[in-house]
């Protein structure tokens, strides 16, 4: 009985991990070959989805689109969450507890409910929040999400106001597990401020910051439910078209499910090459 306990208590992993993440995945790749007409109607057609996919331009508008976002995403969401979290980490820092909870808050609130605000915030009537404040500085009226700079700023912008308060407790969990010995050591040897910060504090929080690098990396490429709450499934001139957006237009409003595992398969691959980049850089520079 002791040797069969451990497979018998994840055993329930195991189950889910294949019933609803291997099988969908295996049966995804066998369907990016296959034309599906019906529930019960597939055709084998080899490489034509794949062919289709290389010569898409949408599929490559998707593709900058979530580069874009991921970009700014991570030029936002690495630094300046670790600057408040070395602010709420400070001794002198008051209501610590208070501006943790406000910081983390957005991030338990519906992401629906935040897009339909943002959403409304972004109107292009010269009433909306955004056009109400820009015309105390003598601006127009925009067209928010009508444009591709301005409707990518509207999806970094709700990036960062619902994610800044996780990415700090990340990088706050890293700084207070910083033994304190090593800032008193090296304020003995005459240390400035920034010297400590770059030889201690952004060495120590480098495990956090890789987490954090990935994740962002994942949500990026992910993103869905901001821009179906902006747009819906069909953007105007593909500005808010993301991988996932495009996918459940091939396959929900197109019925087009053998193009959709396709689009599948080859975000699956991008992302594992993109990660497996960042994994190599990190290697590279990795001291011994």
């Amino acid at each position: 009985m002791q040797k069969i306990a451990p497979y018998i208590f994840v055993s329930p992993f195991i189950i889910v991990f294949v019933l609803f993440s291997l099988y969908p995945f295996i049966n995804s790749i066998i369907m990016s070959f296959q034309r599906i007409e019906g529930l019960n109607e597939s055709t084998f057609i080899g490489l034509q989805n794949y062919q289709r996919l290389i010569s898409d331009p949408v599929f490559y508008k998707a593709l900058w689109n979530v580069v874009r976002y991921t970009f700014w995403t991570i030029l936002i969401l690495i630094p300046l969450p670790l600057i408040l979290a070395i602010v709420m980490n400070h001794e002198n820092t008051k209501f610590k507890a208070l501006f943790r909870s406000v910081f983390f808050l957005p991030v338990l609130t519906s992401t629906v409910i935040v897009g339909l605000v943002f959403k409304f915030a972004f109107s292009k009537e010269s009433t909306g929040v955004f056009n109400s404040f820009i015309s105390h500085f003598g601006f127009g009226p925009v067209d928010w999400l009508n444009g591709s700079g301005t409707g990518m700023f509207a999806l970094v912008l709700v990036c960062v106001w619902r994610w800044m308060g996780v990415n700090m407790i990340y990088f706050l969990s890293g700084l207070q597990s910083i033994p304190k010995d090593l800032y008193e050591c090296a304020e003995i040897d005459g240390a400035t401020t920034w010297v400590k910060f770059k030889n201690i504090t952004l060495p120590m929080v480098k495990p956090i910051t890789t987490y954090v690098l990935t994740i962002s990396i994942l949500g990026g490429f992910s993103l869905f439910n901001e821009t179906y709450v902006y747009w819906g499934p069909a953007s105007p001139d593909n500005i808010g078209t993301t991988f996932l957006t495009y996918i459940y237009k091939s396959a929900f409003s197109d019925g087009d499910l053998g193009y959709a595992c396709t689009l599948g398969v080859g975000m699956f691959v991008i992302v594992v090459v993109i990660n497996l980049i960042q994994v190599s850089v990190r290697g590279l520079f990795k001291e011994d």
